[in-house]
């Protein structure tokens, strides 16, 4: 009721410029948000005190199961994680209605309009298809646990951060169309605008570094990223996310690609509608599913066709009116920039093809597909290869008008580095593939670039001045900088890493590389609520011990499901990586062994990109409406 109110009262205030109809806006925005918090917390109580007449708690929880899992089993179920949802949505209307106050009230009041309008919606949706809080007449003794894959700590914080970046982008949808019912989007908009977006885009980074850790270490596979649909519907929402970004930078610097940035705000939030789609309407069969309910699809797609329809639909009507103030020729900065959202943009559509193609094709020509890895790697690898070579360069272009010659005199000592890293791979990969060579030159292009980006923005005038720099600079750069690590860690451990599988006798050593291994036993090792096959293998180098590793084979009884436990031994440069098998009828476990280089400079690489977002937010100039406080100061008189 109180989300009604808030999308009707100050949008019909703002129509008719009735300033206590648009200020009921911020208190409706705060009590949402008070009665959200209620309402998960009486559904985070049931869960603490395993109260098993809430056939939520029921069906996922346990009395003997730590309180850790109790906690995250709130959120780790359909109906649970959608409560979640509104909390989240309910929570940046609020921040907004609290940090917006230099806003002009019109727009304000529209803001948190349209996100009282989605909020509604997803309420409909929990009342009528997915209520959290159905009672058991006869409630039993003891509940049904959790999935057993979801029992872990990485997957306990996934998906807060995940939704915190998927709803955070509605702040960025919810600009955007109350922009287009004004018909207004400026400099000052962008600024507006952007660290919603920069805040979605970094919780969103975080979410998915998690969910990709979790899948390395808990699923015995041994990967990092599967390009399973799932993991693609995250990922094409951080891909807008990024190009918007970058759009908002134009509108804000130079008035231009104002409708470009309307429809990223507007798709970013739309491919975060279509993840909720994927997950949830049992279209795909994932480990990250969590419901398989044709109507509930039918009810979001509906959500998706209402929101994103009619925003396109505002947009094809205002798009005659936004129109761009600064003009730029194809090689300058906003070239640049433009470059990147096409690339961007181009690459999650890409993805986009490659997850729904499937579904197209069964449901068209009753074909059965398989979009795996090999599709994707080959169809967007080559978007990241001329964006990481193309990102340097355009940091340092001018604005307006830029010669390539002049932008690129300052990169030739990044440009030398990079190549003798090149050098360096290529020295040490006899026998391997070109993607270590190409990868670890890439990624170096990206860092020293970066680093010369900053060091330029001093004026070669030294450290003293480099502290001095803006936030936002340093930020771009240690974002930047993350890109590239990434990239250098994800080409040298596809390229170098060693896998072996072997059946392993107790006390018989076995190689791996460079290292040697022994199974000195297999023992019963039970937690609270599972049993377990625990293997006890030392590892030596050079006769050197090196580490003792204990991976383990577990059944849940209450599911009667079986999990993998994956042993790793993190270092630096490399990480070793067991894992245990079924025993066999001839003697002897099943191993499987991996020695994966630079793994952890993956994570290293997506918590570098989190915290130059995190730096940039810290800036004054991207606060919520710092230019607007400026600009609207009392007494203010216009340069004549």
């Amino acid at each position: 009721m109180v989300a009604i109110y808030q999308m009707t009262v100050p949008m019909v205030g703002a129509a008719k410029g009735w300033h206590g109809w648009m200020d009921s806006a911020r208190p409706a925005a705060l009590a949402q948000l008070l009665l959200m918090v209620i309402s998960f917390g009486a559904l985070t109580i049931a869960f603490v005190t395993s109260d098993f007449s809430v056939l939520l708690v029921y069906e996922n929880s346990h009395t003997l199961k730590p309180m850790l899992y109790k906690i995250s089993g709130v959120w780790g179920n359909h109906e649970g994680s959608m409560l979640l949802w509104v909390l989240i949505l309910a929570l940046f209307g609020a921040a907004a209605a609290l940090f917006g106050g230099n806003l002009p009230p019109s727009l304000r009041a529209r803001v948190l309009g349209v996100q009282a309008s989605v909020s509604v919606a997803f309420y409909a949706f929990i009342i009528f298809t997915s209520n959290p809080f159905w009672r058991m007449g006869n409630p039993p003794f003891d509940g049904r646990d959790l999935n057993p894959l979801l029992q872990d700590p990485g997957l306990a914080f996934h998906p807060p951060f995940l939704y915190l970046g998927y709803v955070g982008l509605s702040m960025a949808f919810s600009f955007a169309v109350a922009a287009l019912i004004e018909g207004r989007v400026d400099a000052a908009w962008a600024r507006w605008v952007r660290p919603w977006t920069l805040a979605a885009w970094v919780f969103l980074t975080i979410g998915i570094a998690l969910g990709s850790w979790w899948a390395y270490y808990e699923l015995g596979w041994g990967g990092f990223w599967f390009w399973d649909p799932v993991e693609n519907a995250s990922f094409m929402p951080w891909l807008l996310a990024a190009a918007l970004l970058h759009s908002a930078i134009v509108v804000e610097k130079r008035e231009a690609l104002k409708s470009w940035t309307i429809l990223l705000a507007i798709m970013a939030f739309g491919f975060s509608l279509i993840g909720t789609f994927i997950v949830r309407s049992g279209v795909i069969t994932s480990v990250h599913s969590f419901a398989n309910d044709p109507e509930r699809g039918v009810f979001i797609l509906a959500i998706l066709a209402v929101f994103i329809g009619g925003a396109l639909t505002l947009f094809a009507v205002r798009a005659s009116e936004m129109t761009a103030k600064g003009v730029f020729a194809p090689l300058s900065r906003e070239g640049a920039l433009v470059l990147n959202n096409v690339l961007l943009a181009v690459s999650a559509f890409v993805v986009f093809i490659g997850t729904i193609w499937p579904l197209v094709a069964e449901m068209v020509w009753g074909r059965v597909l398989s979009v795996g890895p090999p599709f994707f790697n080959q169809a967007f690898t080559p978007f990241m290869i001329v964006l990481a070579i193309a990102l340097p360069i355009g940091s340092l272009m001018p604005w307006k008008r830029a010669t390539m010659a002049r932008s690129l005199r300052p990169l030739r000592g990044p440009l030398i580095l990079s190549a003798a890293i090149m050098m360096l791979v290529f020295a040490v990969s006899t026998g391997h593939s070109a993607l270590a060579v190409i990868g670890a030159g890439l990624g170096s292009w990206l860092i020293f670039g970066a680093l010369a980006d900053l060091w330029l923005r001093t004026g070669n005038s030294g450290a003293a001045r480099l502290l001095r720099l803006p936030r936002a600079d340093w930020g771009k750069a240690v974002a930047h900088s993350g890109l590239g690590v990434t990239f250098v860690a994800v080409s040298l451990i596809l390229a170098w890493q060693v896998e072996d599988v072997r059946v392993a006798q107790v006390d018989e050593p076995f190689a791996v590389g460079n290292y040697d291994l022994v199974l000195r036993e297999v023992r019963r090792a039970d937690g609270p609520n599972y049993l377990a096959q625990q293997a006890v293998i030392e590892a030596s180098r050079d006769g050197t011990p090196v580490a003792t590793l204990s991976p383990e084979k577990r059944v849940y009884p209450v599911q009667g499901m079986p999990t993998t436990e994956a042993a790793i031994d993190y270092g630096f440069w490399r990480d070793l990586y067991v894992v245990l098998g079924d025993e066999q009828p001839g003697g002897g476990w099943a191993v499987r062994t991996y020695i994966k280089p630079f793994a952890n400079w993956i994570w290293a690489g997506c918590i570098m990109m989190a915290l130059g977002g995190l730096i940039s937010l810290t800036d004054r100039r991207y606060r919520v409406a710092a230019g607007a406080a400026r600009a609207t100061r009392p007494g203010a008189v216009p340069a004549e």
